[in-house]
């Protein structure tokens, strides 16, 4: 390696280490703020919460990485330019594309290590950080009850509206679901007030429920007492339930009940899934078609034609607008079209159904084939990233933290955004998931070759003069016409 090339490597290398260290903290801060909710009052040691912050920082690789590139090129090359140095460079006859080829040949190792990261650490750092998280949200979960959600606390679920008094003790407008020992909600509670306040006895909490009903949904032992015995109602002024915290605070956080998530997979891993969940759901669109058709198809049509004959009579009796009093023809018929009416609206609502259920199929399958694009995105985002980085230092020829962190960030925002954009569009298939995972790097690849092409030719991003020099022409012209018109008035 050449003195040039290593001292351009060691200078960029610095800065996009200090970069990338400074935005990995400001984002990971930004995560303790975010999740600051869950962990709160549950007696969570430090050790837990560094353990998921690890866990949980390869996430925002796809967000530090390719901003830190682009923030670290526009300085190198910018403060190379502001120096001088590139002056040097071209002296000695050292263009711009040789001066990015050591960088050039380091983001291309890093767009492979980018792969591999994405392919092999994320999705690991993806499993234990979301078992973490869930294994998390099972310790005390009494204590941290968020309001205008429901809260699983084991055998019930419980929402309120409002928490307030002494350290939120005191509720409002409570609604509890509880799981009966074959796990199906056949009961529900309703209060105006409750009270949170730790029990006499062992490791429990005491809810204290005023003025309230306790709907409960009774299983006879025959099938047919159901309609005689649907429910039980009763109203109480005061409702206690006393709920056991033991399960709750003996809970294993190494445990993992959760692989298969699209997040968590690699691309052999999603290939696999993509393949089988499409098979999936085409076979239950063709199951469904094929019954569609077999209870609301031609056939059933035809015998609803043979059952209904519509000759000149009925048309002759159809003109009294009072013949349904005495003509039983004339009241089937129209017993008929009613009953033709109430069918129809309930296929159309089977069919709105299905098709909910055909959308979030669909959109499933959509996120396994942007999780499984998103592997290969980022090294050519990085790629393409420093290139633009690299040839707009060179052009705006200013370096340090000022007018170098305001384009990266407007840059960035723009390939950011325009990425999130595709990735919800190709999600409700509004485009597909490879367009919608694409478009951003195609868009920023185009805008880095036209940015190095302009830098290698030491122009600005945008040649000013074919707008100017028209118009400076028109408006020479019109001057012209002005004079020829005010000489020939006078």
């Amino acid at each position: 390696m050449k003195i040039l090339d290593r001292y351009i490597l060691v200078s960029y290398i610095q800065r996009l280490l200090s970069v990338f260290i400074i935005l990995m903290l400001i984002f990971i801060i930004q995560t303790i703020w975010l999740f600051i909710d869950e962990f709160a009052g549950k007696g969570i040691d430090i050790g837990t919460i560094l353990k998921f912050l690890l866990y949980y920082s390869p996430k925002l690789v796809p967000l530090v990485l390719p901003l830190s590139v682009l923030l670290a090129s526009i300085m190198t090359y910018g403060t190379f330019a502001e120096n001088y140095e590139f002056a040097a460079m071209k002296s000695t006859g050292i263009s711009l594309q040789r001066a990015m080829l050591s960088l050039v040949l380091f983001h291309f190792f890093l767009g492979i290590g980018s792969f591999y990261f994405t392919n092999y650490i994320m999705p690991f750092a993806e499993v234990k950080s979301f078992n973490l998280r869930r294994n998390l949200a099972k310790l005390k979960p009494a204590l941290a009850i968020t309001e205008g959600v429901f809260n699983d606390l084991g055998q019930m679920n419980i929402k309120v509206n409002e928490k307030y008094g002494d350290e939120n003790r005191l509720l409002r407008n409570i609604i509890i679901h509880e799981k009966i020992p074959n796990q199906k909600n056949n009961i529900v509670i309703k209060a105006a007030t409750g009270e949170l306040k730790s029990a006499e006895i062992g490791d429990q909490l005491q809810l204290l429920l005023f003025d309230g009903n306790r709907y409960e949904e009774i299983t006879p032992e025959k099938s047919e007492d159901k309609k005689k015995i649907p429910h039980s109602k009763v109203k109480f002024e005061k409702y206690i339930m006393n709920i056991d915290l033991t399960q709750f605070n003996n809970v294993d956080l190494s445990e993992e009940n959760y692989k298969s998530t699209f997040r968590m997979q690699k691309v052999d891993q999603l290939d696999e899934s993509i393949d089988s969940l499409e098979i999936k759901y085409n076979r239950i669109r063709e199951l469904f078609a094929k019954n569609f058709r077999k209870i609301n198809g031609s056939d059933v049509l035809k015998s609803a034609e043979e059952g209904v004959v519509l000759n000149d009579s009925i048309f002759n009796e159809l003109r009294n607008p009072l013949s349904f009093i005495t003509n039983e023809r004339h009241y089937r018929h129209k017993q008929v079209i009613h009953t033709a009416l109430m069918n129809a609206r309930g296929i159309l609502r089977n069919i709105e159904g299905k098709k909910k259920n055909f959308f979030i199929q669909q959109k499933l399958i959509n996120l396994h084939k942007s999780s499984f694009h998103d592997k290969f995105t980022l090294g050519f985002g990085v790629f393409f990233l420093f290139l633009v980085g690299a040839a707009l230092g060179a052009i705006i020829r200013k370096g340090g933290l000022g007018l170098p962190v305001v384009l990266a960030i407007l840059i960035f925002l723009s390939y950011h955004y325009i990425g999130l954009f595709g990735k919800n569009a190709a999600e409700d298939s509004s485009i597909s998931p490879f367009i919608g995972s694409w478009t951003s790097v195609l868009i920023i690849g185009l805008f880095a070759l036209y940015l190095t092409k302009r830098a290698s030719r030491d122009r600005g991003i945008v040649d000013l003069d074919r707008i100017i020099i028209p118009l400076k022409k028109i408006n020479e012209q019109l001057k012209n016409l002005i004079n020829k018109a005010t000489y020939a008035k006078r």
